[in-house]
């Protein structure tokens, strides 16, 4: 191998492409470990290939529902078992405990909602919670403020937390039905063509 050793490398008079490598090139390494490749302020870089190790990308990431409907006894905060898994490109997401654990130290975007219905209809509140290594670290309350009770409620929690490699997240909720009864999340179709209740999760690229 041939070592060429110069400053500037130039078109020539009346052209303005360079190219570098040609139709015995496979491979075009610019310097070596430890070395810092300087792109000038104005320059613009136009990439019409395909790039690896550019930026990032947000993986992991997750989607889950629950296959059947949840009782909810009155009052009660009560973990919401999302066990239908539609992807989990890391798998780090649990369906046996229905937690997320991202595998990565930085931050994640987290969503979830909870659709409660009862047949009575006399929910008079819903709480929704993101819970932290067993703990709440999030809470979001709907609650009717006049005499009339409703048969459904729906809550949402959408936030950017920070963590450990090891970290868990999990989703709680509570129904007040005012009348000591029992409330349930439904679950739509039963299938991947409606979601209902959904928890989701996706790592935030900095």
């Amino acid at each position: 191998m041939s070592k060429l050793e110069t400053n500037t490398i130039d078109t020539v008079s009346g052209t303005s492409t360079l190219q570098v490598g040609s139709t015995n090139t496979s491979t075009i390494t610019l310097g070596v470990s430890g070395d810092t490749i300087n792109v000038p302020s104005g320059v613009t870089i136009n990439n019409n290939g395909t790039q690896t190790g550019f930026g990032g990308t947000n993986t992991p990431n997750f989607f889950a529902s629950h296959s059947n409907d949840q009782t909810m006894n009155d009052n009660t905060i009560t973990k919401i078992t999302y066990d239908n898994e539609v992807f989990d490109t890391g798998s780090n997401y649990d369906t046996s405990n229905y937690r997320y654990t991202p595998g990565f130290v930085g931050k994640s975007f987290i969503g979830a909602s909870a659709w409660a219905s009862d047949a009575q209809t006399s929910i008079y509140s819903q709480e929704f919670y993101l819970y932290k290594n067993g703990s709440q670290l999030v809470y979001q309350e709907n609650e009717q403020a006049s005499s009339r009770e409703w048969s459904k409620w729906t809550s949402h929690i959408n936030i950017i937390v920070s963590h450990d490699a090891d970290d868990y997240y999990e989703i709680y909720g509570k129904v007040n039905t005012n009348d000591g009864g029992t409330a349930h999340f439904p679950t739509g179709s039963g299938n991947n063509a409606l979601f209902r209740n959904w928890f989701y999760g996706y790592k935030i690229i900095e």
